[in-house]
């Protein structure tokens, strides 16, 4: 595997590490070879990565942020590049999101998850991109945006108008940046079971919602795995500018 996706040696950065699929991002890279920078606002649970990371003779740094701190974030990357070397892979994973319908969004939430969801993945791609360039070398960056970024899901307004703008910034950036070798992408996963929604999903409203996709299933963490590596590692690189659709089909319904 490590051969296969060149991804060994390399130095990445994947934010919203603590839990969920950044969990699992941070995992399959460092067990494919990379040297991960780990980013969150838990830091026990990053510790508790980079121990399970270490554990295989993995490599971790664990940095304690808010994607929305942008003068944190730009320490943070200085602390991955001087503790790794330089960067090649940025995985911009941090989201976040309410249900709330449209008439009672406010704007304190709307701010919330727009500067998480959009204008963090903006400045922090902006900064590893800058470094990417000055280095000379190219890299991969791959935004996790979302199915609700090409379709509407009620009471999601804000996480859907977020996550359609990093799709659509993705292709920005791939553009501006297909010259320096930086290749630029975006994985729309579909409903996918972690810990933040295993409850829902458990529950017998989440059963029906369930039983209406096409397989009557949600997908897993790892279902992303291989999706992941061809796109970070840089063995798919005509593939720039893209957004690739992992749900199982839930999107055609």
């Amino acid at each position: 595997m490590k051969n296969q996706h060149k991804i060994e040696g390399r130095n990445v950065l994947v934010t919203g590490a603590t839990s969920g699929l950044g969990h699992r991002f941070a995992l399959i890279l460092a067990r494919a070879g990379a040297r991960v920078a780990i980013a969150g606002r838990r830091g026990g649970r990053l510790e508790e990565l980079e121990a399970e990371i270490e554990a295989f003779d993995g490599r971790a740094v664990p940095l304690v942020v808010d994607v929305n701190d942008r003068a944190a974030v730009l320490r943070a990357i200085d602390v991955a590049e001087t503790e790794l070397g330089p960067l090649g892979i940025l995985i911009n994973n941090a989201g976040t999101g309410d249900q709330t319908p449209i008439t009672e969004v406010t704007e304190a939430e709307y701010d919330r998850v727009m500067d998480t969801n959009l204008k963090a993945p903006f400045f922090i791609a902006q900064e590893v991109a800058r470094r990417m360039i000055a280095h000379g070398q190219g890299g991969s960056i791959v935004n996790i945006a979302s199915i609700a970024a090409q379709r509407p899901v009620p009471h999601l307004s804000v996480y859907c108008t977020s996550k359609a703008g990093l799709a659509h910034l993705t292709r920005c950036m791939a553009l501006e940046w297909a010259r320096f070798g930086i290749n630029v992408n975006a994985i729309c996963p579909g409903y996918i079971r972690t810990e933040i929604n295993q409850e829902l999903f458990d529950s017998e409203r989440g059963k029906e919602f369930v039983a209406r996709f096409p397989r009557r299933r949600v997908g897993r963490p790892e279902d992303l795995d291989d999706l992941l590596l061809l796109l970070a590692g840089g063995t798919g690189g005509f593939i720039t500018g893209s957004l690739i659709t992992a749900d199982d089909a839930q999107s055609l319904l």
